[in-house]
């Protein structure tokens, strides 16, 4: 059966939450519904019922009729004659007191934006995507990481890390790539979530949805693309015909991925309230449940290591966060994401046995031998359109890495050529491993580090 939204798992739709077809199932009281609606109407002036809906993100049909309705027979709104038939395509406009009643909601959250989905069935779907991530095979790995020279063994170690979709350490000194391979974990971990606009908990809105993290599928336009490569024993799953319409308070995302490197504090790692708005925004492993957190060079943070160990030692061991609203309501949220801690410092120096027990791999990304070095210098000149000469690399490896007691370095051939292009096209000279360019390019590189 054909894919007709080129989705990599396209069984992704059959957990499309549906449509709500009452007040009930949008699992948000009445009255929380009415002060939404209220609030746009507040902002919107005259709106269309079909308009109204559309901007909550819920049908008309069976829900925001019924909210109308409730709002009607509190005189908060009078009906203005509309364009077609049925009260969906009436215009609705606030009353004297409907404005008054308008402000108060104001006052609670400013507010406007799709209905938001209750904790409940955010937790119930998160924890179902997460059951439901595509096995990963050694084939995949390998074809992901063709462009970069690491050794045969890494790709055995990473490989379990992925499917696990559980915590990973990359260590290792500067410039050997972590932050790239934890890219392209992102990258192969592939597939499509469910990610809600916002949450509510306890009457309070939690922003989640962020263009930076959450890559937004149409379903009306998304092009066609080739199904992943899976393992050889893995059959790609079945796709079903199911229709792009389902619960519009949700978005289809590619799955999150979410990096944070110095910013990161013990207060982002919390609900952030906004005074002004007065509604939240979710913190960084919220905005990454069902993808990937990458904790980039970790032990560099303003946080120091052992209080993040101290604030997320329950969560890396039981998969739930813990947060807590202004009011002082405490509640539960899943932390269900592939967490990666990237850092240049040594593990045993940063944290305790605690944590790194908790953190379940450990791989070290460490510097290439002479070998590997060579192998990326021929791809970094093939990339470039310059002719590789191995008894060039010699030469800067004998007369420069020795010379400086510098260690090879992964992105040490990258550097190299870049400044070579940089002194040939200045000297208006074809770019060549020649000794004239190789020597300025080098001496300007090695006196530099």
């Amino acid at each position: 059966m054909s894919n007709p939204y080129g989705l990599e798992r396209p069984d992704i739709l059959d957990l499309a939450p549906p449509q709500p077809r009452n007040v009930e199932e949008t699992g948000l009281p009445i009255g929380f519904l009415s002060d939404l609606a209220l609030r746009f109407l507040y902002y919107g002036g005259l709106m269309s019922g079909v308009a109204l809906a559309n901007e909550m993100g819920l049908p008309f049909s069976g829900v925001v009729e019924d909210v109308i309705k409730f709002v009607a027979q509190e005189r908060l709104v009078d009906m203005k004659g509309g364009k077609g038939f049925g009260r969906a395509s009436f215009d609705y406009v606030l009353t004297e007191r409907g404005r008054e009643v308008a402000r108060e909601a104001v006052r609670r959250t400013s507010y406007t934006g799709k209905a938001p989905i209750p904790l409940e069935q955010y937790s119930s779907l998160i924890r179902l995507q997460m059951q439901d991530v595509p096995f990963v095979g050694i084939e995949a790995v390998k074809e992901a990481f063709k462009t970069l020279v690491l050794p045969s063994g890494f790709y055995e170690q990473l490989g379990p890390a992925i499917n696990s979709s559980r915590s990973l350490f990359l260590y290792g000194p500067p410039g050997n790539g972590k932050t790239t391979v934890a890219e392209i974990v992102a990258d192969i971990l592939g597939g499509e979530v469910f990610i809600p606009h916002a949450i509510e908990v306890d009457g309070q809105v939690i922003k989640v949805f962020d263009p930076l993290a959450h890559r937004v599928i149409d379903l009306d336009r998304e092009p066609a693309r080739p199904p992943p490569i899976r393992g050889k024993n893995v059959a790609a799953p079945l796709v079903k015909k199911t229709g792009p319409e389902f619960d519009r308070r949700w978005l289809l995302s590619r799955r999150p991925s979410v990096v944070v490197g110095g910013e990161l504090t013990l207060e982002t790692l919390d609900l952030i309230y906004n005074q002004n708005t007065q509604f939240y925004e979710a913190p960084f492993q919220v905005k990454a449940n069902g993808g990937m957190l990458l904790i980039d060079d970790f032990g560099r943070q303003r946080v120091h290591p052992t209080d993040l160990l101290n604030r997320w030692i329950v969560p890396l061991e039981k998969r739930v966060d813990y947060m807590t609203l202004h009011t002082g309501k405490k509640f539960e949220i899943p932390f269900d994401q592939l967490i990666i801690f990237a850092t240049n410092l040594d593990p045993k120096e940063l944290v305790d046995e605690a944590f790194l027990r908790r953190i379940k791999y450990k791989i070290e990304v460490g510097n290439p031998s002479e070998q590997e070095y060579r192998r990326i210098f021929r791809d970094v000149c093939a990339a470039r359109g310059i002719r590789y000469q191995d008894e060039v690399v010699s030469y800067i490896i004998d007369n420069y890495y020795h010379q400086y007691d510098m260690e090879l370095r992964s992105c040490h051939p990258r550097d190299i050529i870049n400044l070579i292009l940089d002194v040939a096209h200045f000297k208006r000279k074809k770019p060549a491993l020649e000794k004239s360019l190789v020597d300025q390019a080098c001496s300007s590189f090695f006196v530099a580090i």
